[in-house]
Order: structure tokens, then C-alpha cells, then sequence
């Protein structure tokens, strides 16, 4: 975008440089000036510091761009060296790249950097950025991490290939309904909310094993594996790992934990996926 030119035609002749009398009566308040009016000297200088500011936001833009190529590198590399401390193999964790809030430019920067699986939390931020991504890599792999409204189940089911938030019976069951339409349905984990917390999603600890059996049985093998958010103030340790043996005892081999401030813990806890977005892509605004 390029600012405003505060040195345009239409400043140069308003600017009373060259009709010193109409300026004065202007700037007086007398016969002619417009209530409110900004006198042209001081309209001048306005336009200056906006075009100013201008420039020194798209500076500030263009410096803070993360190099997403290089933080991907630098993730993978802290994943591989995660996974040989755990006595276990880098490709057996597999990196989620999120890009809630981020444009599509920046899911084609982290595809050319080699990048195929990609995380967001809304079904409709995702319809409106990976269709045509997926047209021109078909390999792109899209998962739905953030907690999903019934009447948002059909659009998931059409476009996911995986589902991480199946947490409730109202969702399964219209998760059933949307796949006999669709003709298809995703892989699916469910959320297990390992803090009991309150404000988050994910069917609580005591009802988990009733809940996953009753998924299993109704879903069959597309129910893969399991997803959880720790709490926030808490070591993420105990809750991966009470995730990890609920995973083994129902016979699920997804873990999908870990984000990016504790993804290497979640690694040690056998995490099989996890979520970064911050580390890739830098904060989001």
C-alpha cells in the first residue's frame, strides 16, 4: 500500500502558500472558513505525520515478518532432538503447524518450506483459506483443533481430514448425521479435558473412558487417538501423561498434545502430534 503523497496537488493548492489572504481568513475564523475546518498549514503537516506513521507501521510489519522457513528448521530440530532424549524416533512425531489468525500467504511460505500438516480452530476462517491451498497441494493435510459447534459439523466433515475436538454426544451425533450426507468422515480424536477446567472443552476425566468406548463403538477405527490442553498454570507433565495411559488403555496409538511452549515435555509423554503456531508463525495479532 503506498501512503497517502501529503505532497499532492490538492495540498499544494490549498495550502495558502499563494493566497496568503484567503489562508489569514481561514485561520481566523472569519467570513468563508468551513466549521471545523483544519487550516491549510496544519492540514499540511496532519497529512506529513500520517504518511509518516504510514511508513513506520509497514517498516514495523516488514521487520517483525517472521521467517517462517527458519523457524520451521529451528522446530524441527528441537522435535528431533525432543524425540532421541525420549529414547524415541523424530518421524514418529508428527509437526502441526497453526495458523489461526495467519493468512494464506503464510500457510505457502511454511508449504514450500516442506510444511503438510496445518491446524486451525474455526471451520470458517479454514473453508476461506485451504480449499484453494489444497488444489495446489494435494498432500496438505488439514486438522480442526479448536472446539466445534453442531451446526458447523457438516461444513467440518466436508473439509477436515482430521477432527480433534469430538468431546460431547450432541457433537458425535451430528457428526453421524453431517458423514451420511457427506459420504465421508475425518479421522477423529477426542478432547479430553485433563484440568476439569470449567471454561474449556473436552469431556471431563471421569466420563472420558464411557465416552471414548461409546465413540469407538459407534465410529469405528476412524476414532484414532485422543487431544488435550493442560491448564495454562500447571505442569503440563501429569496431565500428558494421564492422557498417554488413557490413550493405551482404550488402544488408541494418536496423541495429540503439546503446544508451543511445552511440546517437548509432551514428546517425553509420548505425544505422537503436536501443535505449534506461535514458533512458526510468530504472535498473533
Amino acid at each position: 500500500m503506498t501512503p497517502e503523497n501529503p505532497f499532492g496537488s490538492k495540498a499544494a493548492s490549498g495550502s495558502g502558500f499563494g493566497k496568503r489572504s484567503a489562508s489569514v481568513k481561514s485561520q481566523s475564523g472569519g467570513k468563508g472558513a468551513q466549521p471545523g475546518a483544519c487550516p491549510p498549514a496544519r492540514l499540511f503537516f496532519r497529512r506529513a505525520l500520517t504518511a509518516a506513521a504510514q511508513v513506520r507501521n509497514l517498516a514495523s510489519m516488514i521487520e517483525a515478518s517472521p521467517d517462517i522457513a527458519a523457524n520451521l528448521a529451528q522446530v524441527r530440530a528441537r522435535i528431533e532432538a525432543a524425540a532421541r532424549a525420549a529414547g524415541r524416533r523424530a518421524e514418529d512425531v508428527h509437526l502441526v503447524a497453526v495458523t489461526k489468525t495467519k493468512p494464506a500467504a503464510a500457510v505457502e511460505a511454511a508449504l514450500r518450506a516442506g510444511q503438510r500438516l496445518f491446524g486451525e480452530n474455526r471451520v470458517q476462517e479454514a473453508a476461506g483459506k485451504f480449499p484453494p491451498l489444497k488444489a495446489t497441494w494435494p498432500d496438505l493435510r488439514l486438522h480442526l483443533i479448536g472446539p466445534l459447534q453442531t451446526n458447523k459439523a457438516r461444513e467440518a466433515v466436508a473439509l477436515a481430514d482430521v477432527i480433534e475436538t469430538l468431546d460431547r454426544p450432541r457433537l458425535s451425533d451430528a457428526l453421524a448425521r453431517a458423514a451420511e450426507k457427506e459420504g465421508r468422515l475425518p479421522q477423529l480424536l477426542v478432547q479430553v479435558n485433563v484440568g476439569d477446567e470449567p471454561q474449556k472443552a473436552g469431556v471431563l476425566r471421569a466420563e472420558a473412558d464411557a465416552f471414548i468406548e461409546a465413540c469407538k463403538k459407534r465410529f469405528g477405527p476412524l476414532v484414532t487417538g485422543l487431544m488435550c490442553i493442560p491448564p495454562l498454570q500447571e505442569d503440563p507433565r501429569p496431565h500428558f501423561l494421564w492422557l498417554a495411559a488413557c490413550a493405551a488403555r482404550h488402544g488408541l496409538s494418536v496423541l495429540s498434545m503439546g503446544m508451543s511452549a511445552d511440546f517437548e515435555v509432551a514428546i517425553a509423554c509420548g505425544a505422537t502430534h503436536v501443535r505449534l503456531g506461535t514458533a512458526i508463525f510468530g504472535a498473533r495479532v
